[in-house]
Order: structure tokens, then sequence, then C-alpha cells
């Protein structure tokens, strides 16, 4: 097993951006409690956020929850809508949405606004998934739940007024991560196919081994201790940190990067997985795939969640709607 370390940066990390500083000293003034796994929440997640009515107040957005069948031998899936008014009786792009939080903590819920911003801008129809957590439910649970959504999904793209040939899949953080995985699932078992992967910040190395990745030991957002944490919980002690890990799980681990489908890869400077993010990149690259790479200066993890005002936030929107834009129009 990798040796591992957490406590101060044992290498001089990149200075954030000052918009960002400013929030994390904002941050500082009422730290919380480190996470650990006799800690981490468990009770209600879904109300640490806004509801959907609030969110969306003033949209013309329809929005329901469902209930579909999780993989085989697993418990069901909770999903949630969300589409233009009006709609139903169009066939619009489809976007997956898989939320952060390390695999260990989190609620579709907490990203209800990011995705509620891509239905109003790119005219689509979303679905927000729910997914089993670490460490009670380790890996496989929470991927294949998510791959069994994207499958569901897109068998019932008609019913959902979805074109099949259009659906991205996407999210932030460990939802970047799962993600990926999705996407390699699908070539391996020759699923479905999707029309992109919106990969943020995306959570994909569980060696911890970067350059980056000790930059980030004990600042900044998502610090190095967060994440031995996560990978322990979703791998166990004997893979946390293994190069042998399944790719399923750590996409990094992947051998082959070829016939994936094109990938927006969007990481801060300033963050621990800089390094694994740029390196997929470089890997798809290198098959002759493709793969849009912003790596925003200064940006912490995370950053156009915690720093939505902040320059960089506002541009790093701005790169990911047009890359959307070109993804769904060549899909049509």
């Amino acid at each position: 097993m990798t040796a591992t370390a957490a406590g101060r940066p044992t290498v001089t990390p990149v200075p954030f951006d000052p918009e960002v500083q400013a929030v994390l000293d904002e941050i500082a003034k009422d730290p919380q409690p480190p996470l650990t796994r006799d800690t981490l929440p468990r009770e209600g997640a879904d109300r640490m956020f806004p509801d959907n009515d609030t969110v969306i107040a003033g949209r013309d957005f329809e929005w329901e929850d469902r209930v579909i069948p999780g993989p085989a031998g697993a418990p069901d899936i909770e999903i949630t809508i969300f589409r233009p008014t009006g709609t139903r009786a169009e066939v619009l792009p489809g976007f997956i949405n898989i939320h952060g939080g390390g695999m260990i903590v989190g609620h579709r819920s907490w990203e209800t606004g990011r995705v509620v911003d891509i239905v109003a801008q790119h005219r689509v129809v979303a679905v927000n998934v729910e997914y089993r957590l670490a460490p009670e439910d380790p890996y496989p649970a929470g991927v294949e739940d998510c791959y069994a959504a994207f499958v569901w999904v897109h068998a019932h793209a008609n019913d959902l007024g979805m074109d099949p040939a259009g659906i991205v899949v996407g999210g932030g953080s460990a939802g970047g991560g799962l993600a990926a995985a999705v996407a390699l699932m699908a070539r391996d078992r020759r699923g479905p196919a999707m029309a992109g992967q919106l990969l943020l910040c995306p959570m994909i190395d569980n060696t911890n081994t970067t350059v980056s990745s000790r930059q980030y030991d004990g600042i900044g957002t998502w610090q190095r201790e967060l994440n031995l944490l996560a990978w322990s919980c979703v791998l166990g002690d004997d893979l946390a940190f293994s190069p042998e890990a399944p790719a399923h799980a750590a996409p990094s681990r992947a051998a082959d990067l070829s016939g994936l489908p094109p990938a927006f890869i969007e990481v801060g400077e300033a963050e621990a997985f800089r390094d694994e993010d740029t390196e997929y990149a470089l890997r798809i690259w290198a098959t002759g795939g493709q793969a849009e790479l912003h790596v925003w200066g200064g940006g912490a993890h995370g950053f156009d969640m915690y720093m939505p005002d902040a320059e960089i936030s506002r541009a790093a929107l701005a790169a990911r709607a047009s890359w959307l834009r070109r993804i769904w129009r060549a899909a049509r």
C-alpha cells in the first residue's frame, strides 16, 4: 500500500486566486470538526439545502421525483427529473447529474442549483441521481447505481422527452469521478452510448501520490485528509491507495482510455485533483480521443460552488456552457 500522510503541505502550494482566498479566509473563521467514519452525516442531508421549489422559484420549470430500478439485487434508486414547462411533447437533449461529496456524504438536492441552471440555459431534460454512499455501501455500490440510472434513462428517453443520442453524464468532484467511471463502464460493457462526459474537478485517482495531492494537505476546500478518508471508505483499507484498485472505482487506474465519449475536464490550479485530472486529459488525447481541458488559475476545489461570483467562476461557467452547446449541437 502506498504510504500516505496528512498534515501541512509537504510541497509548496500554488497560491489561491485573491477572490478565492477571501472566501477561504471567511470559511476558516468557523472551523468545523474533522470528518471521520463515525461522524459522517447521515440524517437530514436532504434538508441541508433549499428544496426544489425554493431553488426554481420564478423559473418556468417542472420537476418530479421518481423511483427507478437499481442494479440487479440492489435497492431502487431515487431520481429527480427537471424540464422546462410545456415541453413534454418535445424531444430535448438530456443531462444526468451525479452529486459530489467524496462518495461518502451528499445528496442530490445539494446540486439542484447547478442542474436547473443547465436546464434553463440549454433547454434540456435533466435527471439528478441519488446513489448509495460508503462506507455503509462501498464500491461497487455507488457506481453501479449511477450506471443503472444511465441505462434506465437511455432506455426510457422517449418517455422522458429526451433524445437518447444527446445524453451527457456529468458531475463535480466525486460526481465527476463517477461520471468518468460510468463512461468507462458503458464502453467496457457495450452499454448505451453517451454524447459526452462533463467532468468537473473529478475525483479519479485513489493513490494520492501526485504533487498537487500533497500541496493541498490541510488547506483549501477538499483537503488531503478528507480524500484519504473517502478512498478508504469506498475501497477498504487494502485497496484504498493501491494502484491495483479497479478502474470502475478510480478511473485513473484504467489501462486504456480509448473509445470514450468526448470529455470536458475542468479543475482548479490550486487544488489536490489538478494533476490527476490533467493527466487524464493527456491520456485521452494519446488515444486520439477528445478531451477539452480547463485549468483555472488559483481555483480551489469546487470554486464555482464556493465562490460563484469570482471572476474565474464566471469564466469557467461560460466555457462549460460553450462545450455543452457544441456537444448537443453535434448530437442533433
